[in-house]
């Protein structure tokens, strides 16, 4: 139950708005599968690009899981399968062969072979946005055309984990070093679809890949479009001009599932929503401001009125699915009062104005209530809306004070759920926004990439949480169920846990 009465009216007027936006433009879906061999995929943001070195955003994933592959791949049981390496052999604790398949074509035609292994992951290495998801590599070798040698600096169990990241897609090092400075918007890759165009801001247009190694998909082409409104989203599904709809508001949640053409499909996720704190600039490079922050939001007023319960909250910075979740932790409980009293101890007790970053609209209507339950402690918080390829910029230079944001744990292991947050080394682009550092939990996330006995792992990640939870340089929200609407006549399509949805084995009935 909201208990605050001005709060009250904030979660009322979200919740009539998005009640008016879901009444509009409905009309019945009038497309039937027919002849049909496209398929369109509707996500809120553009890509900010096509290179997996040069972003690591979720809608620039989307597209790029579709053109690129990984060496290994992780099925949506997070098992770790075959992909580009039919297999690999571990030496000894620092070494890895892997054996890569004969005969695999790129997109420009080029055959894979093992130096373009070696191409790739050298120069993920060197990239500010990605290199930590292998920062544990020391030299990849190549043996022959087929085979090549990953050495890591010390130990490192997840190896696996990482080269199944989507950001670890294989490159062909001459389509790289052709388009220079602009293949970002000309990937080619080895994957079931190849690149057609990009019209910025509106649509990315992929085509089926006819020499792809598992075979040919039995769709000739996707088109991802650009639709920032949720509730667009929707209609789109509803006239049949979309076929698939990732991310489905809350508030549209029935509306999907309850129409005759139409099919709404929930699962579990990796993934965490959170507040961020600049750490680095006043106030909030006071501990207990970010703590007292903490103590102000209620996530059960977010949860009921803004996710309509589709989510729970959250108590570590990683999703309970992840390895090295711990589920002992104490969540900072809604507490005004004690709020107050922090601000008054870090000398704010008449309060402080602050912005609060966002991008989307579901991130507006979860400002709007975080903006009304810190008023309630004398905290006066402004919302500033910015496009999604801005917004990533501008968070990793530092500019922001508070901000909104989420992070999936693609890997499933602690390692990658905290390490890019929360180490020292990771501020910035690389994933930690909150510009926090903490020598005992750098020590900490450090030992855990290198043990290799995996009681020890755990114990190291459950008490690199407890330490954080203790700094609050994020105040964790929510875990969220991920969702999708589609036709009902699309078949094969599943969500990964990971967020990044492969396309490969849709089909029409």
């Amino acid at each position: 139950m909201i208990r605050n009465k001005k709060l009250f009216l904030v979660v009322t007027s979200i919740l009539v708005l998005a009640l008016a936006l879901a009444g509009c433009g409905q009309k019945p879906a009038e497309e039937a599968k027919g002849q049909k061999d496209t398929i369109v995929v509707a996500q809120s943001a553009d890509a900010k690009s096509l290179d997996p070195h040069a972003t690591n955003d979720s809608t620039s994933s989307n597209v790029m899981t579709q053109i690129y592959d990984t060496l290994v791949y992780a099925t949506e049981d997070m098992e770790i399968q075959p992909g580009l390496a039919e297999s690999w052999n571990q030496v000894d604790d620092t070494t890895w062969e892997f054996n890569i398949r004969k005969g695999v074509k790129f997109h420009n035609g080029e055959e894979l072979k093992a130096s373009d292994v070696k191409f790739t992951l050298d120069r993920m290495m060197k990239s500010s946005k990605v290199s930590h998801i292998v920062e544990a590599i020391d030299s990849v070798e190549v043996v022959d055309d087929y085979k090549v040698v990953i050495k890591t600096k010390e130990p490192f169990s997840p190896l696996l984990a990482h080269l199944a990241h989507s950001a670890a897609g294989i490159l062909n090092e001459k389509a790289v070093k052709e388009a220079g400075d602009n293949y970002g918007q000309n990937p080619v890759g080895t994957g079931p679809f190849k690149f057609v165009s990009w019209e910025a801001g509106d649509k990315i247009t992929l085509e089926r890949f006819d020499d792809y190694f598992r075979g040919p998909a039995k769709l000739k082409k996707v088109i991802f479009r650009v639709v920032p409104e949720g509730t667009n989203r929707t209609i789109g599904l509803e006239t049949g001009e979309i076929d698939i709809a990732y991310g489905i508001e809350p508030i549209d949640k029935d509306r999907v599932a309850n129409h005759e053409n139409l099919q709404l499909i929930e699962a579990p996720s990796l993934g965490m929503y959170y507040i961020g704190f600049n750490c680095e600039k006043a106030p909030f490079d006071n501990k207990l401001v970010r703590q007292a922050v903490s103590y102000a939001i209620n996530p059960d007023d977010i949860i009921e009125a803004v996710l309509s319960g589709s989510g729970f909250k959250a108590n570590s910075p990683i999703a309970p699915g992840v390895f090295g979740y711990n589920d002992k932790l104490n969540r900072y409980e809604y507490n005004p009062e004690k709020a107050k009293e922090l601000l008054k101890e870090a000398g704010y007790e008449n309060g402080f104005k602050t912005e609060l970053w966002i991008s989307g609209s579901l991130a507006n209507q979860i400002a709007q209530i975080v903006q009304a339950q810190l008023k309630e402690i004398g905290i006066d918080v402004s919302i500033e809306s910015l496009e999604w390829g801005t917004y990533i910029d501008r968070t990793a230079k530092g500019e922001q004070e508070m901000f909104f944001l989420g992070w999936t744990t693609v890997t499933g292991d602690a390692d990658y759920g905290l390490y890019p947050l929360f180490h020292s080394s990771a501020k910035g682009s690389a994933g930690n926004r909150s510009f926090y550092g903490n020598p005992e939990v750098d020590k900490l996330l450090e030992q855990g990439k290198v043990a290799t006995d995996i009681e020890k792992r755990e114990e190291i990640y459950k008490k690199a949480q407890e330490l954080i939870m203790e700094d609050a340089p994020i105040f964790p929200l929510f875990y969220k169920l991920q969702n999708a609407g589609t036709q009902k006549f699309i078949k094969g399509f599943k969500l990964h846990p990971a967020g990044h949805h492969k396309l490969y084995n849709i089909y029409f009935e």
